[in-house]
């Protein structure tokens, strides 16, 4: 994966509008409506013609032909008939808050009716799902923003030295959310998503197999699958079942025992944050956002495996399922996304609902 690099933000604004940042493209006088974001996180190499990242099948498939300057981390490029629009935010929170600010404010699009959808690639909670599987988030959980005392000096009747901001121990009733530390999203979208994609088939292959043939859970033996689970995002990449276990009450306290963590990744609370405040300022509608994560590795290493053991192995990018999970990010991304536009006459103005 990519390293986070930082970028000097910028709004690019000229008089009567008219701005100029397509790549080969003369100026725009007025901004292009945007039916579509796909936001994606990180791509391997180039945008077409290679090993594919989270953002590559979206360019090629969706003919995402119409490129502009993007001062960040990576340009847009838009399909100008079908008007979805795609960016690579880089990784992390503060890399998915800043590129998706950027655009926010940026007067080249008209977002106003935009839906947004998160599509990448996650660490999968063998709990709740195998490998290659598909989860539409309900809820986003921060895992940042907390206290940290280290595991080796922390009192002897706590289960972790992560807690709650304003608290004093470890999951206290009293903690109550920092901003940006929640997100619920917008029940009803989500629904809409999952049922139009709850039977998407997706790949599987004799790797995935052997891999998740070491794990004892139900759930992490089944075949890739399409679920509901919620996103814990931080800037930590972590593993083992300490972690695991952290990372799923976590979720849960915040969500109120609403929510589960099923899948892990790194920059979904910083784009909320951004969407967020965006659309205090009728920039963005915040209510249409869906986060879709795919599992190209579980969070839990197999039995007889050590966490370094298994970090070691996904720090040279050998998740066991990689290509699979940026497949099934695009698959069941897919039919939401042309769902969306091809309904765009009812959909501008009232979202689906299931």
């Amino acid at each position: 994966m990519n390293r986070w690099r930082p970028r000097i933000l910028w709004v690019l604004c000229l008089c009567g509008w008219q701005v100029t940042g397509a790549v080969g493209h003369a100026a725009v006088d007025r901004p292009i409506e945007i039916k579509v974001v796909v936001v994606s996180m990180f791509e391997i190499g180039a945008d077409s013609g290679d090993a594919a990242g989270e953002f590559q099948y979206w360019h090629d498939r969706q003919q995402l032909s119409r490129r502009f300057a993007f001062a960040h981390h990576h340009d847009l490029f838009l399909n100008p008939t079908t008007g979805v629009l795609g960016m690579v935010t880089g990784e992390g929170t503060a890399n998915s808050a800043t590129a998706v600010m950027e655009l926010g404010m940026d007067p080249r699009f008209d977002l106003t009716h935009a839906y947004w959808l998160v599509a990448g690639i996650a660490g999968i909670n063998p709990k709740y799902a195998s490998l290659g599987s598909a989860a539409w988030a309900r809820y986003i959980v921060d895992g940042d923003l907390a206290y940290q005392i280290d595991a080796r000096e922390i009192p002897p009747d706590w289960s972790t030295g992560l807690y709650p901001l304003q608290a004093k121990r470890p999951f206290a009733p009293s903690a109550r959310p920092a901003e940006g530390q929640v997100f619920k999203l917008d029940p009803a979208l989500v629904q809409w998503a999952y049922r139009l994609t709850r039977n998407v088939p997706l790949l599987d292959d004799a790797q995935m197999q052997q891999a998740r043939a070491k794990y004892t859970e139900p759930n992490a033996r089944r075949a890739p699958f399409v679920l509901l689970g919620d996103n814990l995002a931080a800037m930590r990449f972590w593993d083992g079942r300490l972690m695991n276990d952290w990372a799923d009450q976590w979720v849960h306290f915040w969500t109120h025992g609403r929510g589960r963590m099923v899948t892990s990744a790194m920059e979904d609370s910083g784009t909320l944050v951004a969407l967020t405040f965006l659309s205090r300022s009728h920039r963005v509608d915040s209510r249409r956002v869906l986060v879709l994560r795919t599992g190209s590795d579980f969070t839990v290493p197999p039995p007889g495996q050590t966490p370094a053991a298994a970090l070691a192995k996904e720090s040279d990018n050998t998740y066991a399922a990689l290509g699979q999970a940026v497949e099934a990010a695009y698959q069941v991304g897919c039919p939401v996304v042309e769902a969306l536009v091809h309904g765009w006459a009812e959909y501008r103005d009232h979202p689906p609902h299931p």
